[in-house]
């Protein structure tokens, strides 16, 4: 089944304002009637909790409502309804599917909204190679953008990641890689990114939405990016660094979404011919290397903490 990837995220809030503020800050565009667009179109779409439009939750502190997919074409929507429809209930209107997986997640699938665009990635010089960026031409500058450009990824807290997998192989998804005892990172058919879904199994109480993030157009837009959300005064949860699984770079942030948000930029890409990796849950298997954010710091004397063993 032609599943391209993620076209939205539709999340029912305890404060509507403050996420609104978050997610301009985090850069995304307000299109309106709470919906916040990357460059293609996809989006994260905000609502109170208490909308009666909203799907209902799952009975966690999960502020997550639903995870819409984009998909090729209207066959694909066909056959999704049809396979789903075996064993489920699902509804059908104004061109949206409509049911919910194993582990009582609401999903939507829709033709995509996504949109093309044409923006160049980030460029590199290095000896040995034909230069990316000519004589004069800057890599960095102060007012450089740095704009989430599609949604990347959602991470879910699922209590049965080996049914959680199943139900979404019957609708095309593969394992890319796993964790033992964990969950796996799973890729749709439509698209070669290592993973737009991945499962961490938890007990039932934990049960929804730990992250989601946006590709960013190389590391340097990671780096800047969560800068700039840095010095707007929100709090840096976990990087930034360089993913093992996926090779993405990353840098994640509390949220008043109830989940924390990261940005990424240049996740491995696979087909049908990759083998999936199995390795134990750690340190060195989420990342392979961390930095620590800290003040910026001019070289006028000794950096702070020089001399401290």
């Amino acid at each position: 089944m032609n599943i391209i990837g993620l076209d939205a995220l539709v999340f029912g809030v305890d404060d509507v304002p403050a996420c609104h503020q978050y997610l301009i800050d985090y850069g995304l565009t307000d299109a309106g009637q709470g919906r916040y667009e990357a460059l293609d179109g996809t989006a994260v779409l905000v609502r109170a909790k208490d909308d009666p439009a909203l799907p209902a939750g799952m009975g966690t502190a999960s502020m997550l409502r639903e995870t819409v997919y984009g998909v090729a074409d209207v066959a694909t929507l066909d056959a999704i309804a049809a396979e789903l429809a075996r064993d489920r209930e699902v509804s059908r209107e104004g061109g949206v599917v409509r049911a919910r997986d194993d582990m009582g997640f609401a999903l939507a699938f829709q033709v995509t909204v996504r949109r093309p665009f044409s923006l160049a990635a980030e460029s590199v010089n290095a000896p040995g190679a034909a230069p990316q960026r000519g004589p004069n031409a800057l890599g960095l500058w102060d007012d450089m953008p740095a704009q989430p450009r599609s949604l990347s990824h959602v991470v879910y807290f699922v209590p049965d990641a080996a049914k959680a997998e199943a139900f979404y192989t019957r609708l095309g998804f593969v394992c890319t890689d796993r964790f033992t005892g964990v969950g796996p990172f799973l890729r749709p058919a439509g698209t070669l990114d290592h993973h737009t879904l991945f499962m961490i199994q938890t007990p039932p109480f934990m049960k929804g939405c730990e992250h989601f993030t946006f590709h960013m157009g190389g590391p340097t837009e990671v780096l800047l990016a969560g800068t700039r959300f840095v010095d707007k005064g929100y709090q840096s949860f976990w990087g930034p660094g360089r993913h093992k699984f996926g090779s993405n770079w990353f840098w994640y942030f509390n949220s008043p979404l109830g989940c924390h948000v990261e940005y990424d930029a240049d996740m491995d890409l696979h087909d049908n011919s990759w083998t999936e990796r199995e390795v134990p849950m750690g340190a060195d298997a989420s990342q392979l290397f961390l930095f620590q954010h800290r003040e910026k710091w001019a070289p006028s004397g000794p950096p702070p903490g020089a001399g401290k063993h």
